[in-house]
């Protein structure tokens, strides 16, 4: 069986609007966060989060909270860059308080991953076309902060 490793991409960094509370739609509980902006930077490339994203949040019973969330990234060359990315954060009840009180928590109390997806028209960056990515996330007072690797 082939091994899975990793190589750092780079760290994105999110800017948050105030959230939009749909609240128990049919079948779900859902918030949306607008994506304000943001940065990104690693080995290979770096440059801007652009507005306009968004960051669909479904609290669930058990104290999960699924991420589904489309952004555009601009490289600091130019090129613009579609990511689409789901995930899942889970907290216990005491560690999910402290997170909506806006209390700066260690990553390492609650468990925050996701998988990435990567389209752009750039010759440049085409080969993002062809990977996947996955990340660790944390989530700080600031917006969240994405720790994201390529899967070799």
């Amino acid at each position: 069986m082939p091994e899975i490793s990793t190589q750092h991409l780079f760290t994105l960094r999110l800017e948050i609007a105030p959230f939009v509370r749909i609240g128990a739609a049919p079948g779900r509980n859902l918030n949306i966060a607008p994506i304000a902006g943001g940065t990104f930077e690693g080995d290979r490339l770096r440059g801007t989060v652009a507005p306009g994203g968004s960051d669909w949040l479904e609290p669930r019973a058990d104290g999960s909270n699924l991420i589904n969330v489309r952004i555009a990234l601009q490289t600091d060359d130019g090129a613009l860059i579609a990511i689409r990315y789901r995930g899942i954060r889970y907290a216990s009840p005491e560690v999910s308080s402290r997170l909506q009180n806006g209390e700066n928590v260690d990553a390492s109390e609650y468990y925050f991953r996701a998988s990435f997806m990567f389209e752009t028209a750039s010759e440049k960056y085409g080969w993002l076309n062809h990977i996947v990515g996955v990340g660790t996330g944390e989530r700080p007072p600031s917006g969240p902060v994405y720790h994201v690797f390529e899967v070799l």
